[in-house]
């Protein structure tokens, strides 16, 4: 995502931002990310960097978020207390109940569940969650739970009236000529 897109979503109202530039060096990601830091945080965006600690800690990025096969979020938090940074969001991708309660259970702030639809981009976990055992997830854990996969304008609610706090999503922002009247019509009120 470019920095101007990263100030265009910050300016409509996202509230995190994850930065998932896995082709950078090391030195690109995190000049990437201070650059992100810059445009997204004074207008209320919290910046997160993929599975990289080493590189939100060195930047001073909002948090992390993990891969269901990354260092566990229990082991996370305890090298961010170790360092005294406060307010450190550990986020935790997950694709069962399993995963879910382990994620909440070893300190993460929230966990991105999915794929809860069908989509091509995640087919490689195998079959969508599907919204019953979503459903089931959200009503488990007691941390927020952000729904990804297959989420588009047209399901979006569906999982924020099963309990989701929200959602993530890569496809759906794609669309740059689009993007602030997206994320404004995702944040319009859930209609009962």
């Amino acid at each position: 995502m470019q920095i101007e897109a990263i100030a265009e979503a910050a300016a409509a109202g996202c509230q995190l931002i994850q930065i998932r530039e896995k082709d950078l060096s090391d030195k690109d990601l995190a000049e990437f990310t201070r650059q992100a830091i810059a445009v997204a945080r004074p207008l209320g965006a919290r910046i997160l960097v993929n599975d990289r600690l080493d590189v939100a800690l060195a930047t001073e990025a909002d948090g992390v978020h993990l891969r269901a096969t990354s260092l566990p979020a229990r082991e996370v938090r305890q090298k961010v207390q170790q360092k005294g940074v406060e307010d450190f969001l550990i986020g935790v991708s997950t694709h069962s109940l399993v995963e879910a309660e382990t994620a909440a259970g070893g300190g993460a702030d929230f966990i991105v569940c999915g794929t809860v639809f069908d989509t091509p981009s995640k087919r490689e976990f195998g079959q969508p969650l599907g919204l019953e055992r979503f459903a089931a997830i959200c009503q488990t854990v007691s941390i927020p739970v952000l729904a990804l996969g297959g989420i588009n304008l047209q399901n979006f609610r569906e999982p924020l009236r099963l309990g989701a706090s929200g959602i993530a999503a890569i496809g759906l922002f794609n669309n740059t000529e689009s993007l602030s009247l997206t994320i404004k019509t995702l944040l319009e009120p859930t209609p009962i």
